[in-house]
């Protein structure tokens, strides 16, 4: 791919597709998820790369529902599940050249999830050639979503249907600020460049669940995040729908987001100030290692 999109991206689903792929991903959650959350046999648990990477029956069957119906309603479309990528590393590297992928994470927060905490959700991304173009941040438990596409607004969803835009927030000063950072996902060498600046801001957290912290950021309950876990089915649909709700979110070193990406620092915030002052306040920790080790995994 050259510096320029070999064809020009656009929004690739009609709204009769839109419709399609919401009503999916709810049929998949009352079929496959909402049926084992708290419900869980200790044999429907195992981990992937370290004892809190954690992935269920309801990942797999989720994902697998999903990945059929998608191929179904778009043959020639690549489509990159969490779980199919943990088996086949390769899926990820395809992004960046894929000219229609859809990108699943089936049940994102995890953890969550196997701990009995409500707070997880289905995210579903669409991308040309890596670029997000439709996302969609499914919440199974209360049955609503915020959804966006490159040319229209970040809108809230519910459960009877009614639509509403969402905003980000207002942001301001470094000490006032709320926002979600991946400290725990990071090499030991990078949190301890991190936690010196902990203090500076007004607070720092994480829900372990990207699907809630980007729900979060879209409308404006929270003001940035800073993760190193480039995962695409954590970020892509994350990323546009924050941008669509007037955030800024681009890597640290001033690219452009693109799923292809997998190192380097992603940093979201409600504006370009505060963009700008959040950068200022942790390029000089983190600039000098501009290929972070990857990323712990446990959400």
């Amino acid at each position: 791919m050259t510096e320029t999109l070999p064809i020009p991206v656009s929004s690739p689903l009609t709204n009769a597709q839109k419709a399609a792929l919401v009503n999916l991903v709810r049929r998949a959650a009352k079929a496959e998820i909402m049926p084992r959350f708290r419900n869980l046999a200790a044999a429907e648990i195992t981990t992937k790369a370290g004892p809190e990477d954690l992935v269920t029956e309801a990942d797999h069957a989720a994902e697998a529902m999903l990945s059929r119906g998608l191929q179904k309603m778009f043959p020639h479309a690549l489509i990159v599940g969490e779980e199919a990528a943990a088996a086949d590393p390769s899926l990820r590297g395809k992004l960046a050249e894929a000219e229609l992928a859809f990108i699943l994470d089936p049940v994102d927060g995890t953890w969550n999830f196997v701990n009995g905490l409500a707070m997880f959700g289905v995210i579903v991304s669409v991308t040309r050639f890596g670029k997000p173009v439709y996302g969609l941040l499914y919440d199974p438990v209360m049955d609503d979503f915020i959804a966006a596409e490159e040319d229209g607004p970040a809108e809230m969803t519910r459960a009877t249907g009614r639509a509403r835009p969402v905003l980000a927030s207002q942001g301001g000063d470094i000490d006032s600020l709320y926002g979600y950072m991946h400290y725990y996902l990071m090499d030991r060498a990078v949190q301890e460049q991190l936690a010196p600046l902990m203090p500076r801001f007004g607070r720092i957290g994480s829900l372990r669940c990207s699907c809630h912290e980007y729900r979060m950021l879209a409308q404006g309950r929270a003001d940035f995040l800073l993760s190193a876990a480039l995962n695409p089915w954590d970020h892509a649909a994350g990323v546009l729908i924050v941008q669509r709700a007037g955030g800024v979110v681009r890597m640290l070193d001033g690219r452009d987001y693109n799923a292809g990406i997998d190192t380097g620092y992603l940093l979201a915030a409600p504006n370009e100030s505060s963009w700008q002052k959040l950068a200022e306040v942790f390029n000089p920790r983190l600039a000098p290692a501009a290929e972070p080790p990857k990323a712990k995994k446990g959400d």
